[in-house]
This record gives C-alpha cells, sequence and structure tokens, in this order.
C-alpha cells in the first residue's frame, strides 16, 4: 500500500513537472519547404525563424523599437519562451494540408506560421480555419489568399496589388527620367503565386497605359523554357516582368544567354530571384537585374543593421527578402501573443485582430503592421533594387536608394 501511494505521489509530480515545462513555452508550428525545387529559401526562412526566436526568448536591450525581444520572453505571458516547430511541406500543397492538422491536434501549436508557396498557404491555412487555430502568412503573396472569408488567416506580406503598384510606379518614373520604355512582357509560372502576381501586374499595366507586349504562362519547374524565351524575343519588349521561382529563374536566365537574346531590362519578382541559390548560379549573368525585396541594410546604428548584424552573426549571411519577410512576421506574431497574454488561439486571435505595429518596430521596409477585415495588412511596402556586381542595391524609391539605376541592364556583357 505504501509502495503504490509512493509510486503515485511519484507519478504525480512527473505528471505535473511535465506540464510545468509544457506550460514555459508557447508552440507555433512553422510550414516551410525544406526540401525540393524551393528548399534553399525554405531554408533561408526557418534561419530567420531561428534567429527571431533566439531575440525573443534571450532579449536584446539594444534593439529599441521592438514591441517584443528587448527583454527575455513574453513579458505578457509572465516571460514565457516561443518553441517553433519545424516541418517540412515540399512544396507540396497536400502534405502542407496534413502537417497543418498534425502541428494543430498533435503538437497543439497555438498559431501556424509560413509557409512560401501561396498553393501551401491556401491548403494549409482552411485547416486553420476549420480548427479556429491563428495562421500568421508570412511570405506567401496570391490575392486569394485572403479573399476567402476567413477569420483566423493574417497576412504580413505585401501582395500581388502592392508588386503590381509599385512595378507601374517604378517603370513610370524610368520614362519621365529619359527610358525608352514602350512596352512590357509579363513571364509567370502557372500556379496560384504566378498566376496571381500576373493577373496584377498586367491589370496595372493596362490602368497606367502601359502596354502589355506579351503575355507568357509556363510550366512551373520544367526541364527546358526555349521556347518561351524565344517568344519573348520575338515581342521585343522594353521590360520584361519575370514571376518565376528558383530553378526556372536560373534556366530562363541560362537559356537567353544560350539563345543570345537579352530584354534591356528584366525585373524579377522576388522568389526565384532572392532564392539563395540564383546569384551563385547566375549573377555573372545576370547583371543590372531589378528586383523586389522589402530589405534595406540602413545606417549603422538604425534597428534593421542591429538585427541584420545579429542574424549575420549566427547565419553567416546577410538579411535578405525571404528571410526578412520571414522574421518580421514572426514579431508580429510575437507581439500578438505577448498582447493577448494567452496562448489561447481566440484570444491570439483577437490581439492579431487589434494588432497597430508601428514603423519604428519595423526593421524592413514596411510602414507598419495594420490588418483589415479581410486579415492583410494594409502597411505593406517594397523596395526595388538591382544587382550590380556581387550584390543587390536599393535604387527605388529615392529616399531608400542607396544606389543610382543603371540602364540598360547589362546581363553577360
Amino acid at each position: 500500500m505504501i509502495r503504490r501511494r509512493t509510486l503515485l505521489v511519484a507519478a504525480s509530480a512527473l505528471l505535473g513537472a511535465r506540464r510545468t515545462r509544457a506550460a514555459d513555452t508557447v508552440k507555433v508550428g512553422v510550414l516551410f519547404p525544406l526540401t525540393g525545387n524551393s528548399a534553399a529559401s525554405g531554408g533561408e526562412a526557418k534561419a530567420s525563424v531561428e534567429v527571431a526566436t533566439d531575440i525573443i526568448n534571450t532579449g536584446h536591450p539594444e534593439l529599441t523599437g521592438l514591441t517584443v525581444g528587448t527583454s527575455p520572453g513574453l513579458p505578457g505571458l509572465g516571460g514565457m519562451k516561443i518553441e517553433p516547430v519545424f516541418v517540412d511541406h515540399r512544396g507540396d500543397p497536400s502534405v502542407a494540408q496534413s502537417l497543418a492538422q498534425r502541428l494543430i491536434t498533435g503538437d497543439k501549436v497555438a498559431a501556424l506560421f509560413g509557409s512560401y508557396h501561396s498553393s501551401t498557404a491556401m491548403t494549409a491555412t482552411a485547416v486553420a480555419e476549420r480548427y479556429g487555430v491563428p495562421f500568421v502568412v508570412a511570405d506567401s503573396v496570391a490575392a486569394n489568399i485572403t479573399t476567402r472569408g476567413f477569420r483566423f488567416t493574417f497576412r504580413v506580406t505585401p501582395i500581388a496589388s502592392n508588386f503590381a503598384d509599385s512595378y507601374m510606379r517604378f517603370l513610370l518614373d524610368q520614362k519621365k527620367a529619359g527610358r525608352q520604355i514602350e512596352d512590357v512582357a509579363i513571364i509567370n509560372e502557372n500556379t496560384d503565386y504566378g498566376s496571381s502576381v500576373g493577373d496584377a501586374i498586367e491589370a496595372e499595366a493596362k490602368r497606367v497605359g502601359l502596354p502589355v507586349a506579351i503575355r507568357i504562362p509556363y510550366n512551373a519547374n520544367g526541364p527546358d523554357v526555349s521556347a518561351q524565351v524565344l517568344q519573348l524575343k520575338q515581342a521585343n519588349p522594353s521590360v520584361a516582368l519575370f514571376v518565376s521561382y528558383a530553378s526556372d529563374a536560373i534556366l530562363f536566365m541560362r537559356t537567353m544567354k544560350t539563345l543570345g537574346y537579352l530584354p534591356p531590362m528584366i525585373v524579377g519578382d522576388s522568389a526565384g530571384f532572392s532564392d539563395p541559390s540564383f546569384l551563385p548560379a547566375v549573377g555573372s549573368i545576370a547583371q543590372g537585374l531589378v528586383n523586389r525585396s522589402v530589405w534595406s541594410l540602413g545606417a549603422p546604428d538604425s534597428l534593421s543593421a542591429k538585427v541584420n548584424a545579429l542574424y549575420k552573426a549566427k547565419t553567416g549571411n546577410e538579411i535578405g527578402d525571404v528571410s526578412g519577410r520571414s522574421m518580421q512576421a514572426f514579431f508580429v506574431l510575437a507581439d500578438a501573443l505577448n498582447r493577448a497574454g494567452s496562448a489561447d488561439p481566440a484570444k491570439l486571435q483577437a490581439a492579431l485582430k487589434a494588432t497597430a505595429m508601428p514603423r519604428g518596430a519595423m526593421f524592413i521596409g514596411y510602414r507598419g503592421v495594420r490588418f483589415d477585415e479581410t486579415g492583410q495588412n494594409v502597411e505593406s511596402a517594397i523596395y526595388l533594387t538591382q544587382l550590380q556586381g556581387k550584390d543587390y542595391v536599393t535604387i527605388w524609391p529615392d529616399d531608400a536608394a542607396v544606389a543610382k539605376t543603371g540602364w540598360p541592364m547589362t546581363g553577360w556583357h
């Protein structure tokens, strides 16, 4: 009898210890492509979440401006720490769907986060909505992610309409500066991401009166793009806007060089052009290419420079578009958890809806974070950068530019 009582006491103590340990952290399910064609970008995004987690859990008082991360843990939850639970959806929407369910029902996460591909975000957010668990979308940009009437989806990143508006304003600014810009071509992969951004660019070009010489949708991850490059060459546009993931972006640049064709200017819609594999593979033949980004280093004493120094110390790399968007969005989620004072999904949803983070809390180029009734951040914004030498440098808008725009692009010449 005594032995049984002793065992029961020990078991109760062990269970209590487990509950205490479980209560020390808030679990967040993080979905990225860690294998497959977009593994490099997925790995970069994962690294950014790991660095953000370390900043939040450790506390860095020198990062003045951040709403969380200047003291250890989440003060609103008694110093509780964040625990990201990483999963690999491989770029497969059905895998993302099943992983989202597993994270919610098995790992008991307070929220979901990710997921790079728009197609995977579409399925994973649907699962989160069904279970009433908030999903913070860091970097997936298809317009329809936030047009389905979902109440638990919150997207921090700029989206297709923001990109299209910025591209047209940039091109019209260049035209005013004397560049010969008569028309544009749109080349987009045909998944949710490429189709959505391509549609937005086409609509905005027509709105501002810039003719679309040709639009070339193509199947993603194909082995050959010679036919598409020849179509582009025949149309001979002033500017070619590409909406492509990494393997396609690299293949297009190599095929254009092989076929001896280079448009006066190429504008890349981040994604493959910001992927860590792009510059090592084709940077030498893509000189002068323009690419969108949310990242600019800023002055040495700026919040962006300080966060970048921590990121570089831990990863060996500078922050880029993918890591910048993921890292900033993770701070948005942490801020909401802190204000909610709870890991309860309903309270977290309410805190996310009430988000009003100012420009001073941003270390990337957003004006702030404030969600509209669809869950879209209405304060998102982007920079345009240009590949000059070994790196992208910010060239637009003027108040953020650190270099002048080179026109036309030189490519491999």
